[in-house]
């Protein structure tokens, strides 16, 4: 492996969770934060050599999703919920002021997630990465969907909880 493949892939690696939640912030679905999230690595690493060794990959890469972003929706053209080139710039630009608060957030929540216990984590997963519906879950625990909401939701709280304990005691 070449010394500019080495850089680039300690480089992704490091910064890859803050494109992906970056995506994730400024598009309305799972797969298409994971399809732009693949178009924005493989144009980062095309582009790599535009990239100034030392200055922050972070913030270069969430540029480059940006435009992806930007792309993404001149193709879809309209649809029925469509942000403004304005919206989406508001959007980036607080991301970016607080981007190393957001990964602080991000780190802690995974954190928090890990104390959770299995079932819970269960949960979370089917209905988060998975994007199981309620309905389907409920079904399959044998449980009413208000039960399931109910569930999430006291999950939800514990974990916001969490991270805002564990954000506290990071900044003392």
């Amino acid at each position: 492996m070449t010394k500019v493949t080495e850089d680039f892939v300690s480089l992704l690696a490091t910064h890859q969770r803050t494109i992906f939640l970056y995506l994730n912030s400024l598009l309305p679905s799972g797969q298409d934060v994971d399809d732009l999230f693949q178009e924005t690595c493989m144009i980062c690493w095309r582009e790599f050599e535009e990239f100034t060794p030392g200055t922050n990959f972070g913030a270069w890469a969430c540029t480059i999703a940006f435009n992806q972003v930007r792309a993404w929706r001149t193709k879809r053209g309209r649809q029925r919920l469509v942000f403004s080139d304005e919206f989406l710039e508001s959007v980036a630009n607080e991301l970016d002021q607080n981007a190393s608060v957001l990964d602080e957030r991000a780190t802690a929540l995974t954190a928090c997630v890990e104390k959770l216990p299995d079932h819970h984590r269960e949960l979370i997963r089917q209905r988060y990465s998975a994007e199981e519906s309620i309905g389907l879950i409920a079904g399959r625990l044998g449980r009413s969907p208000d039960a399931i909401y109910r569930m999430l939701s006291r999950i939800r709280e514990s974990l916001h909880q969490c991270v805002d304990l564990t954000m506290k005691v990071q900044r003392t």
